[in-house]
């Protein structure tokens, strides 16, 4: 409680004295009056709500866009469709860098959360300069379409995006929001060609992962008996799966913000807050439907299956979807406040992958995470302060991750301050550093436990036998006796539902609120900001939201009591064929004989390249090497050799995906032989002394960008120095642009 709110002793005085019924009248009026606001905007957000699902397309892009393709032209049409978005007034797009496409998820609303003001995912990669596209749907899914015709048409949409950037300096860096991130991870798993950096925000990928006293929604599956509920609302729903009762669920999460805490911050700041609340109930309120056979996919395979990140999901013609072939750098962004998608159901799949950074890397994967401490799932997307932190560094500096040695690193934001180094090489107020991490830092989140792994296990077994016992007995009565009308007037009596269309113009009990709000905001008389009721009143709120929050994780530590202990049951384990007495982990990727056998031939191969190569080679090889003891990249090294790469007209002509391969090739040359390696730098170096000199330079100019080297790092850049013919001066500080551009030209 603010102390603010707690009113003074003279503030008391006075309502015991006598002013308290001025005051007590002020307030009753300023209460009666912010009533008649409040109800008024309710109305609205039913007028907006029916506006909105009238729309043909309805969205919240707050950007114009130019539909691209349309999914349901396609040979297996879909209810999704590509646009591009037109850059508002003002803002220049290069067309050389690469595309952003933006991936909205379909878990209950409507699309455009990824633009959905000026400071979203789409705006702060336009202002990066980025070409931008997103990937939206419509209400109702086409007949008969599954999640793989939605895989196959995302492929098309890609390539189309991809045919129209030629010159671009990359494949396109895919956002995919929530659900919609497990989704481009299976295309890319499977089309790996399309894609340039994957990044995915609050998408769950490892599903039964948790932490015990958290994240209660994966304890739902078990306690509802597997999916076969799932197949029940379809079957409610005439093959048609409403959306309404996903948005239900996250709404069940906490009930002191859907009862009280949402609606209270309207009533209380009626006067000033109705376009923020109106603005995102418009996206909330837009509930889209699924068919039945794509839930039931999802809850099967995914949700309670838990099938993704062991490589036990395929394709209709059998083929395996193995998240290892992912070619793309993957950031993975999620929030220690998001009880949907927590940090583990994030990360989790990490570990049932790899065994540790040296398998990531030989399968010449990078993934980069960033862990935010307080953010919630829905803040991930919406906050303002989020796209211009974290989504806005992202952008800016796409290309850093791009070319990212493989491996595993956790993405740290330091805020720009005048004491920092060079402040003209880091974009916007951040300073972003990826710094190298291990498995370990991974397991340190939080994470299941053996007894966990066979729970979970047990409520899959559980859910497949519960499910054909639907389809056998219930399920063909169940569709008999559900009519399409019947199922329509279900539908529209989802309370979620119903809620909008009660109070707005479409009921004459309604009407009033219009003309009375009118006259209210024409006498508006609100009490004055030190008024005892006012406070009161917050306190009065406070305990409401105590109470509720309160009955919440009573409600959070039966539902975990109840699940741990029937699913934990060694009789309840061993009745569903899970070894009651197995540690091992039952969920994990299978090892690939033929991928260590083509990892020892690489190894092999990169052997006998150590000593082949030249100038750029030897510096590339030279950064990386003095670079390692830092164990991370700072953005300002990065800009830093952007600059140079751009300032001359033999560097810039070399492609990024170029820069790219051959970085890496040095990178792993260090760690199958670091030794070896750096001994032959010597023989990649011209007899030309200035050329020898104008590497050196950038490599000093590269190294110094962030912070002069030290320790380690100091040693090694003399070594590599002595072996450039140059002469290791007592500083290392950036020279200014101006005499980059030169040098390097």
């Amino acid at each position: 409680m603010a102390d603010e709110h707690i009113p003074s002793p003279q503030a008391s005085a006075v309502v015991t004295g006598g002013n308290a019924a001025v005051a007590a009248i002020s307030y009753l009026i300023d209460y009666a009056q912010r009533t008649i606001l409040f109800w008024d905007v309710m109305r609205q957000r039913g007028n907006g709500y029916r506006d909105h699902m009238a729309m043909a397309v309805p969205h919240v892009l707050d950007y114009a866009a130019e539909l691209v393709v349309d999914g349901r032209t396609l040979e297996r049409p879909v209810n999704y469709g590509l646009v591009r978005i037109v850059p508002p007034e003002g803002v220049e797009i290069d067309p050389k860098r690469r595309p952003f496409v933006v991936v909205d998820p379909r878990a209950g609303h409507g699309p455009g959360i990824g633009g959905f003001k000026a400071d979203s995912e789409i705006g702060v990669a336009l202002a990066a300069g980025h070409p931008c596209y997103f990937v939206g749907f419509l209400p109702d899914p086409m007949p008969g379409q599954t999640i793989e015709d939605i895989a196959r048409a995302e492929a098309v949409f890609l390539q189309a995006v991809i045919d129209r950037h030629p010159e671009a300096d990359g494949k396109p860096c895919v956002v995919g929001n929530c659900q919609a991130g497990w989704a481009v991870m299976m295309l890319a798993a499977v089309a790996p060609e399309l894609f340039g950096p994957i990044i995915v925000a609050g998408s769950p990928l490892s599903y039964w992962t948790g932490q015990s006293g958290l994240n209660p929604m994966r304890y739902t599956g078990g306690l509802l008996g597997g999916s076969w509920l799932t197949a029940f609302t379809s079957d409610l729903g005439h093959g048609r799966f409403d959306g309404a009762w996903l948005v239900q669920n996250f709404e069940n999460l906490n009930p002191a913000n859907t009862v009280w805490k949402k609606p209270y911050n309207l009533y209380a700041n009626v006067d000033d807050e109705a376009p923020k609340y109106l603005g995102f109930e418009r996206w909330w309120g837009g509930h889209v439907n699924l068919n039945a056979d794509e839930m039931q996919f999802i809850v099967d395979e995914l949700f309670v299956g838990n099938k993704l990140a062991a490589g036990e999901v395929r394709s209709s013609t059998g083929t395996a979807i193995d998240l290892r072939n992912i070619r793309s750098p993957i950031v993975v962004f999620c929030s220690k406040g998001d009880n949907i998608t927590p940090p583990q159901q994030a990360l989790g799949w990490i570990l049932q992958l790899y065994d540790d950074v040296d398998e990531i890397r030989s399968y010449g994967q990078t993934i980069v995470y960033a862990v935010h401490e307080s953010v919630g799932h829905l803040g991930i997307f919406v906050s303002g302060g989020v796209a211009r932190k974290e989504h806005g560094e992202f952008a800016s500096n796409i290309d850093l991750v791009d070319v990212l040695p493989p491996g595993l690193y956790e993405a740290v934001f330091v805020p720009k301050t005048g004491d920092t180094l060079n402040p003209d090489l880091a974009h916007g107020d951040w300073v972003m550093r990826c710094e190298a991490r291990t498995l370990d830092d991974i397991r340190r989140l939080g994470g299941n436990t053996a007894d966990d792994d066979r729970r979970f296990a047990t409520v899959a077994r559980m859910s497949e036998v519960n499910l054909a016992l639907y389809k056998t007995f219930a399920q063909p009565m169940v569709r008999a006796m559900v009519t399409a009308p019947m199922a329509e007037a279900m539908y529209r009596l989802h309370p979620l539902r119903l809620q909008y269309e009660l109070v707005s113009d479409a009921n004459p009990f309604a009407a009033p609120l219009a003309a009375a709000a009118d006259w209210v905001r024409q006498h508006r008389r609100p009490a004055d900001p030190d008024n005892p009721f006012l406070a009161w009143q917050d306190r009065v709120s406070e305990q409401i939201v105590a109470g509720l929050d309160a009955w919440r994780d009573w409600r959070d530590g039966a539902s975990e009591a109840v699940f741990q202990a029937v699913f934990g049951s060694p009789f309840v384990q061993a009745f569903y064929g899970v070894d009651p007495q197995s540690e091992a982990p039952l969920r994990r990727a299978g090892k690939s004989a033929l991928h260590r056998e083509l990892v020892e031939r690489r190894i092999a191969e990169l052997h006998d390249k150590i000593p082949v190569g030249g100038l750029r080679e030897a510096v590339v090889r030279a950064i990386v090497y003095v670079g390692l003891p830092r164990a991370s990249v700072d953005e300002r090294g990065f800009e830093m050799v952007r600059r140079i790469r751009s300032a001359s007209e033999k560097t810039r002509a070399v492609p990024l995906a170029e820069f790219k391969a051959l970085l890496r090739e040095q990178f792993f040359m260090l760690l199958i032989d670091p030794e070896a390696a750096v001994a032959a730098i010597p023989s990649l170096l011209p007899d030309d002394p200035a050329a020898r000199a104008e590497g050196l330079a950038i490599i000093r100019q590269a190294l110094s960008a962030c912070g002069e080297p030290t320790g380690e790092m100091e040693t090694r850049l003399r070594r590599v120095v002595r072996m450039f013919g140059g002469e290791a001066g007592p500083s290392l500080t950036v020279v200014p642009r101006e005499a980059t551009v030169r040098e390097a030209s």
